[in-house]
């Protein structure tokens, strides 16, 4: 077990819980973050009886103050060198204010709060093939700066825009704009983040089979149908593609997205036809 910490929110299940034993084999010790407690406990267990130093902290990526207690904690435990921002809702795990606060501001506080805790390494956070699918005349993409400058105007912008949208497909809406900021923030933080030896990028997941992915899967058939690969992924598919995204071998890779989506896209995968 080395000094080199790793962090995970979302990692009482899903992605981040398969993301959370690769990197544990891997050597490091393990934070996780989450907004249930009982799913933390478990996946803590399952690492410590693996041999992993592991650990879990209650709290909502959208509390920008619960972030920065989250750094300092696992910043108390060693050289963070590996973040990975796997929380987020789907359009059918909240409204559409609250699916804007947990994937677009919670991206922002989770890179703010380990940019002053971290001198080496990778932040990687996690967008959603919506950004691409959905038509990109859709995305507030002018308003994206005030996220940096003045938070409660940006939130007021992204959801002037939802808004602008039949209520019924407000969720929706709310959770490509927030997955399309995703992009922009990875993207724009490679900079500031460079100067202190840090990478910062994003990974764009598709449909997985993950509790989440069981939820959404009346909506994504249309997707897997016209996959180049016409199944949804594993988790530990997209785990390995994440540590090894964040190993020091990969230390020039930055400011860009990876997506892994089973060649969705490329097929000419569309949010307005699903």
């Amino acid at each position: 077990m080395s000094d080199d910490v790793c962090v995970i929110t979302g990692g009482g299940s899903g992605i981040g819980r398969a993301t959370a034993a690769l990197m544990g084999e891997r050597g490091y010790r393990i934070v996780l973050a989450g907004r249930t407690p009982a799913k933390l406990a478990d996946t803590v267990a399952d690492l410590r009886d693996d041999g992993v130093a592991a650990e879990a902290v209650a709290g909502d990526v959208s509390d920008r103050d619960a972030m920065l207690r989250l750094a300092e904690l696992a910043a108390n435990r060693g050289r963070v060198t590996a973040v990975i921002h796997a929380a987020g809702l789907s359009p059918h795990m909240g409204d559409p204010a609250t699916i804007m606060a947990v994937n677009a501001l919670g991206t922002l506080h989770v890179n703010d709060a380990f940019y002053p805790v971290m001198d080496s390494g990778c932040v990687i956070d996690t967008s959603s093939m919506s950004a691409y699918l959905a038509p990109r005349l859709l995305m507030p993409t002018g308003s994206y700066p005030l996220s940096r400058t003045d938070p409660e105007r940006f939130r007021r912008r992204m959801m002037g825009r939802v808004r602008l949208f039949p209520r019924r497909v407000q969720t929706g809406v709310a959770y490509a704009i927030s997955k399309h900021f995703v992009l922009w923030c990875a993207r724009t933080d490679a900079a500031r983040f460079g100067a202190r030896g840090v990478r910062v990028l994003s990974i764009t997941p598709s449909t997985f089979a993950t509790p989440m992915g069981e939820i959404e899967s009346g909506e994504t058939a249309d997707y897997l149908a016209r996959n180049a690969i016409k199944r949804a992924g594993r988790p530990e598919e997209i785990a390995f593609l994440y540590a090894s995204v964040a190993d020091d071998q990969m230390g020039y890779l930055t400011g860009t997205d990876i997506l892994c989506d089973g060649g969705c896209v490329a097929a000419g995968g569309s949010l307005v036809r699903a």
